[in-house]
């Protein structure tokens, strides 16, 4: 019988990320950090960090745009872990139990390449996965099927269904679950340590 794989995405599964937090440590109001975060350095430009395009070189773009906010905009680079606030409550206990008990965990992530190394370095869980699939170092970003095809590689080719996919993201998931996967979308630990019971893994 094949091993079953539990397949985790980093960012708001098993770390909380929100760049929100590190703009309210600039700007003297929550309104004008959202406001930063909504219209400045949005989740649409980062996502090409995602895409493996060097921060550096996507921040000189949006500096030309915005030359008055050029400090604020290279502290997303800079201030990378000010947008960190440990782990998401609850996942990472349920890593450490999955890994005691011998399943196989990996990790499937949108994260910038240059960081990844600092984060693995920041977060010790991370280092109970076998293999993190980065976005950044495969030049392609979920939801795109490419990339769920490069970590069932990653992961010796197993049967797509004895994979449990776990993803904060509804559109990531329908992808996974698009290729067969068995998917998971991830609300909070309590919720997430009920499905892995469900399926024997716990």
């Amino acid at each position: 019988m094949a091993e079953r794989i539990v397949l985790f995405d980093l960012g708001n599964v098993v770390v909380d990320w929100k760049p929100v937090r590190l703009y309210r440590q600039i700007f003297p109001t929550e309104e004008e950090a959202r406001r930063f975060c909504d219209e400045v350095c949005t989740l649409a430009w980062h996502v090409e960090h995602d895409r493996g395009v060097p921060m550096a070189e996507n921040a000189a773009r949006l500096k030309a745009e915005y030359p008055h906010h050029a400090a604020e905009i290279d502290a997303w680079r800079t201030r990378w872990f000010d947008m960190f606030d440990g782990y998401v409550t609850g996942t990472d206990a349920l890593i450490e139990a999955l890994d005691a008990a011998g399943h196989p965990l990996y990790g499937l992530s949108n994260m910038p390449a240059e960081v990844w190394p600092e984060t693995l370095e920041r977060f010790p869980v991370l280092g109970r996965l076998r293999d993190v699939v980065v976005s950044g170092e495969e030049g392609v970003v979920k939801p795109d099927p490419a990339i769920y095809e490069i970590a069932l590689k990653r992961m010796g080719h197993p049967d797509p269904g004895d994979v449990f996919f776990i993803d904060d993201s509804l559109k990531n998931v329908e992808a996974a679950r698009a290729l067969g996967l068995d998917t998971h979308h991830f609300q909070g630990a309590d919720d997430l340590e009920k499905a892995l019971a469900a399926r024997g893994f716990l």
